[in-house]
């Protein structure tokens, strides 16, 4: 898709900010009417900008009261390696994120869990499911801030 307009732009960032918005609110904010609102916001769908809507919960108060980033080192970087630790993963909803990284680790991933057992059952199932070189456990004490809008420029440029 080509860069987004300032109109697209200021949807998005609605849209992220608050996804239950009616169509005439965001349209009211962005200086459209509803219908090429509407409009611009299937196209953005259609083409991956706007990939999905979701509700944000409190981890704590569902029963997840630790976070854990875990740093892992491949012992082979293989397809074969790769398409075990995809599928170990993908088995494991607590591993709510992975990023393969460049530099000391090669993934990393955000794991959500009730306490320091339901880490220990995890960390047992997934060395379990596919080796490991090296896995390095990092234990949050505190969400100092949390986002999951991008900083979308709405500035006209």
């Amino acid at each position: 898709m080509d860069a987004l307009d300032l109109i697209d732009r200021k949807i998005v960032a609605e849209l992220m900010r608050d996804a239950t918005l009616p169509i005439a609110q965001i349209a009211d904010k962005v200086g459209l009417s509803q219908t090429p609102c509407w409009k611009r916001i299937q196209k953005l769908e259609a083409t991956g900008v706007l990939t999905g809507r979701v509700a944000l919960a409190d981890p704590a108060r569902l029963g997840f009261g630790l976070m854990v980033f875990v740093g892992i080192e491949a012992p082979d970087h293989g397809a074969e390696w790769r398409e075990a630790f995809a599928t170990a993963i993908a088995a494991i909803p607590e591993i709510m994120a992975v990023w393969r990284m460049a530099g000391e680790m090669d993934y990393l991933l955000q794991v959500a869990v009730a306490d320091m057992a339901s880490y220990d059952q995890l960390y047992k199932r997934l060395t379990d499911a596919v080796p490991i070189r090296n896995l390095t456990s990092h234990f949050a004490m505190e969400r100092i801030k949390f986002t999951t809008a991008f900083p979308v420029d709405t500035r006209n440029r």
